[in-house]
């Protein structure tokens, strides 16, 4: 806790100089290879980091692909929709317009079509006005093999209109442990491969993105000097972030994650900044404690300038479904004003009483889906968390205010999941635990869910 360690001490744990305003590299073990920041920044112009080994000058602010917006499907069926491909071009645009260079996106994504859409919308810009980053997402055992590995990589680099990747990445290592790696990365020669391409320059930049087991993560790390890793994309957040990396060396202990990558001067690329939304939608008791600490500031504000300020990051990523989200966002990166000692410490606080809410680590990331007996997980976890964070509905007060509350539960839940998809319905399979990042005991969340759902409406009767 934030009272048994003194701010300086803090600062030290966090690895950031005291001389933080100014972004220094006091803390970086490898200050000769880290990443270096831009020195002109000017109020309005995005923040850029530089690649210690290609000299690629990177936004802070990266774009995820994995929610692009949608809109109905013309003449389809009821509740159908589609990508919009109109909107992502002006997202893009948008993004372009405003310093933004970096592009996520994987096979998998949108069911499979974030490529596209987002090759559509990045081709119509100069190639070397961006950075696609993207990943060999071989979860299915039938695209494993070297042949199918290829066939997807190079399917990939067609989606997106470039004969040469800059980011390219293992997705998802650590979920399965080391034996689901070696079975997708390793015994296949796909690994090899992937190091061949990045030898003849059709890969700039080869890395990893990280969920889960943490064996697996050392392991790749102890392998560097052969591997060579130009960049690791881990998940990291003011939540997860845990103030010694040596006490507590888990998965999810994103000081522990960013330490093992600053020690071997490996560039990191932050996903889940906002912990799937989490940390924009806090609750309201949270929510005055930011304002009233920097009133003209976004709530998710805080959690872009937390993982942003950390010298050895080469952008932070943000799956942008909206304009006003973006332009948030580059408000928050144009230009980074990273945390100084007192936010560092004011911020860890906040965490601290976030942790009180019993709230369920889903990034709504769907990985989960489809569950073979119909049952909306993701919807379930985001309709639960928002009650919790929004409304705190206890079950055992009767006063008024709490039994309306209760009420407006329970009807938003009807309406955000159909009867037949809701958590009662969940048998127990646990075929969806091995496909969540977050590593959640899913079946035992859903049926926790429906014994408060009981309690709300014992209450509310």
């Amino acid at each position: 806790m934030t009272k048994n360690i003194s701010r300086r001490d803090f600062l030290k744990r966090l690895g950031i100089g005291t001389s933080i305003a100014g972004l220094t590299l006091a803390g970086c073990k490898n200050a000769e290879k880290a990443i270096s920041v831009s020195p002109d920044e000017k109020e309005g112009e995005m923040t850029y980091r530089i690649n210690p080994k290609t000299g690629d000058k990177v936004s802070i602010l990266g774009y995820g692909c994995m929610r692009w917006p949608t809109k109905p499907v013309e003449d389809g069926k009821e509740g159908e929709e589609e990508i919009d491909q109109e909107m992502v071009n002006r997202l893009v645009d948008t993004a372009i317009e405003n310093g933004v260079n970096y592009f996520d996106t994987s096979p998998v994504y949108c069911q499979g079509k974030s490529e596209k859409v987002t090759g559509i919308a990045l081709s119509r810009h100069p190639r070397d006005s961006y950075y696609i980053a993207t990943k060999l997402s071989n979860f299915n055992p039938a695209t494993q093999s070297l042949e199918a590995s290829i066939a997807m990589y190079e399917n990939s680099k067609k989606e997106l209109q470039t004969d040469y990747i800059d980011y390219m990445l293992l997705h998802a290592v650590g979920g399965g442990g080391i034996e689901n790696l070696n079975q997708r990365f390793i015994d296949n020669g796909v690994l090899d491969f992937l190091i061949k391409e990045r030898d003849a320059g059709r890969i700039k930049n080869l890395g990893f993105s990280y969920h889960g087991d943490i064996e697996v993560f050392d392991h790749l790390l102890s392998k560097h000097d052969e591997y060579k890793w130009d960049f690791v994309q881990i998940q990291l957040n003011y939540m997860d972030w845990k103030p010694s990396a040596e006490e507590e060396p888990l998965s999810t202990n994103a000081n522990y994650l960013y330490r093992e990558l600053e020690k071997r001067g490996i560039p990191a690329v932050i996903m889940e900044p906002l912990l799937g939304g989490r940390l924009s939608k806090v609750p309201d008791n949270i929510a005055n404690r930011l304002k009233q600490r920097n009133p003209e500031e976004s709530v998710a504000s805080w959690a872009f300038r937390f993982a942003g300020t950390h010298p050895d990051i080469l952008t932070v990523l943000s799956g942008m479904t909206y304009m006003e989200h973006l332009q948030d966002n580059i408000h928050t990166y144009s230009p980074l004003h990273p945390l100084n000692e007192e936010e560092l410490v004011f911020l860890q606080e906040t965490a601290d009483l976030m942790r009180q809410f019993p709230t369920i680590p889903c990034n709504d990331c769907k990985y989960c889906m489809p569950c073979p007996y119909g049952i909306d997980i993701p919807a379930i976890f985001v309709h639960y968390n928002k009650c919790i964070n929004e409304d705190n509905v206890p079950t055992t007060s009767q006063s008024p205010k709490y039994a309306e509350a209760r009420r407006a539960f329970l009807v938003g839940y009807d309406r955000s999941v159909p009867k037949l998809r809701q958590a009662s319905h969940c048998i127990g399979c646990r075929q969806c635990i091995s496909h969540c990042p977050q590593e959640i005991d899913i079946p035992t969340q859903l049926h926790r869910i429906d014994e408060y759902i009981d309690k709300l409406k014992q209450q509310t009767i």
